[in-house]
């Protein structure tokens, strides 16, 4: 049997409280205006969750991946948009910190695990998305600098991102032998960040395309080795699937604690629908599906914690959990009828905010693709 920690007990009701009193009543109106929530995440520095992860000697709070998965579904409850920003960041910590050197860590590591900084992470280009080996943009050594040309889309955090980690091709290797990782300093020459994309849903969060115009890199600060960038980055992925298995099971209790208040306040034929059987079966799968999820979330995190491999049970957790809240966020709008296609109720949000967690940090298919061929190797 899987037990919680009392430390672990402790976090989760700590950001519980957090997330509920100081992100909830806001996140509406961030959701309506599209304003990123820059108060939220100093709030958020300052209690340790943007390098959860992290070890504390490099700014991080060195609480774990069990911790941080609690974490970020009381973030996700409350609102989506922090929750992913939030993600993202411990993403992009994740390379610098297996990968970069001490230095590195402690130029660009302890500001993004503090919270002091903000991390983005870009792998998908206009015309590699699934296949991130396809990646365009080029990155040729010139003396002691990389020059950057090309394109990166879909960057999450991008217009306020101090610290990105891109993934470029070098050299002459094709496919993913030629892709490297390089740390680019926001204000770099040659670094264009374009205005926010206009999103159905999680329209809190940053999301932008990126330009690389003879953009310098130093040097030093390429991640790892010459080559290795793709390898580095589907580690990245691993941990980053994890958060968004989270990240939707935060949604999914959301719509489920909306659906379950609504239809015992709402009555027809003279009783609350919540006695009718159509709608109490929508509520026990919800239910069902997200004590499945947590624990495939749980499990993921644990092999993480102990340093085992986890791309299996990443990808599953992911599959399950996003898919689970696409589900859930569907029957918890149906129980609400015509009211929860109406932006007066948070159904609404939740509906729009939960339908790109298939997408993003591989889609669907893609860790269908993963868990097939791990049985299948």
């Amino acid at each position: 049997m899987f037990e919680l920690t009392d430390e672990q007990r402790m976090i989760r009701l700590m950001v519980r409280e957090f997330a509920r009193e100081q992100i909830a009543p806001a996140a509406a109106e961030h959701d309506r205006s599209a304003v990123f929530p820059e108060e939220n995440l100093r709030a958020m520095g300052e209690l340790g969750l943007m390098g959860m992860m992290i070890e504390e000697r490099w700014g991080g709070a060195g609480a774990g991946a069990i911790s941080y998965v609690l974490a970020l579904q009381e973030i996700a409850w409350a609102c989506a948009s922090t929750a992913v920003t939030m993600s993202v960041n411990n993403l992009t910590c994740e390379p610098i910190y297996r990968h970069g050197t001490d230095e590195q860590k402690k130029r660009f590591l302890e500001p993004l695990a503090s919270g002091s900084g903000l991390g983005a992470f870009a792998i998908t280009e206009p015309d590699a998305g699934t296949d991130a080996g396809s990646a365009r943009l080029k990155a040729e050594l010139k003396g002691k600098q990389y020059i950057l040309n090309g394109a990166k889309a879909f960057i999450t955090n991008g217009t306020h991102a101090t610290v990105f980690v891109v993934i470029a091709r070098t050299g002459g290797q094709p496919g993913n032998r030629g892709l490297s990782a390089f740390i680019v300093e926001r204000g770099a020459p040659g670094l264009i960040i374009g205005p926010p994309e206009k999103k159905m849903g999680l329209r809190a969060s940053s999301t932008v395309p990126l330009t690389f115009e003879d953009c310098a890199v130093p040097a030093e600060n390429m991640l790892g080795r010459e080559g290795e960038g793709f390898s580095i980055a589907m580690q990245a992925l691993d941990s980053g699937r994890i958060g968004i298995s989270a990240q939707a099971i935060g949604i999914a209790r959301a719509a489920l604690d909306e659906a379950v208040e609504y239809a015992k306040e709402r009555k027809q034929f003279g009783r609350p629908i919540a006695r009718f059987q159509a709608i109490q079966w929508m509520i026990a799968n919800a239910d069902r599906d997200i004590e499945a999820a947590q624990w495939l979330a749980l499990h993921a995190a644990a092999l993480k914690e102990q340093g085992k491999p986890l791309t299996r049970e990443a990808s599953i957790a992911k599959l399950f959990a996003t898919e689970a809240a696409n589900r859930i966020c569907y029957d918890a709008l149906q129980i609400h009828g015509g009211y929860g296609y109406i932006q007066d109720y948070k159904i609404e949000r939740l509906y729009r905010d939960a339908r790109v967690t298939t997408i993003y940090e591989g889609t669907s298919e893609v860790q269908r693709i993963v868990i097939a061929n791990n049985l299948l190797k």
